[in-house]
Formats: C-alpha cells, structure tokens, sequence
C-alpha cells in the first residue's frame, strides 16, 4: 500500500506544480495584454501630439509668413519645397481620358415558331422559347 500512498503523492506534487506554472502563464498573458493595451494608448496620445504639433506649426508659417525667425526658416523652406515638389508631381500625372461607355443593344431574335421578333428568352406572340 505504500507505493501506492507515493504514486498518489507524487501525483498530487506534479499537479499541484502544473497548476503553478499555469496560472504564472495566465497571469505572464494578462500582464502582456494590459502591457500592449498602455502602449496602443500611448500610441494613440502621441500621434494627438503630433497633430496637434502639425496645426501649431500651420498656424504660425501663415501668421507670420513674412517675418519668420532664422532658427525655423530651414525648416518652413523645406516645406514650401516639399508642397511644390508635391504639386509638380501632381501635375505630372498622365491624364486619363475616360472612354464613353456604349452599351450594346441585345440582339434581337426571331420566334422560330411565329416569325416575331424579339430581345427576351420567350416569344411575346406565341410564349415559345426564342432560343439562341
């Protein structure tokens, strides 16, 4: 009886060790998950400062167009290089002419029955099919 007392206590120790290292895999999987869902929130605030960035800097190059500083000069004429190279390229596109769109008639058939013509798969005259 006594091996079988061990055999059930060895049994017991690996389950019980099982059961550890799977709620540490849960607990590794929750920690990843809240871990990713602070960094798409990160993500998600920044790209806000950006933006917010973006529009200051638009703001300020129209409001003071003529007088702006030699520490941001470079870079507003760097822009104003960009947005034209933008609209050359814009420009350089190939045009393309859109062809009419003709829509074919569908042949008209004749009932080989009474002699009728017709679009449709049955004669109107007779109901017979027109086939081909």
């Amino acid at each position: 009886m006594a091996f079988f007392d061990e055999l059930t206590k060895k049994a017991k120790d690996v389950a019980a060790v099982a059961a550890d290292k799977a709620k540490d895999a849960a607990d590794k999987a929750k920690d990843a998950a809240e871990v990713a869902k602070i960094n798409v929130a990160i993500a998600g605030e920044q790209k806000e400062i950006d933006k917010n960035y973006r529009t200051i800097g638009e703001w300020f190059v129209s409001e003071y167009e003529g007088e702006i500083p030699d520490a941001v000069r470079e870079l507003v004429d760097a822009v104003a290089a960009s947005k034209e190279k933008i609209a050359e390229l814009e420009a350089s596109k190939p045009v393309k002419e859109e062809e009419p769109v003709v829509e074919e008639a569908p042949a008209e058939k004749t009932c080989p029955i009474c002699g009728a013509k017709s679009d449709s798969k049955f004669c109107p005259q007779c109901g017979a099919p027109m086939g081909e």
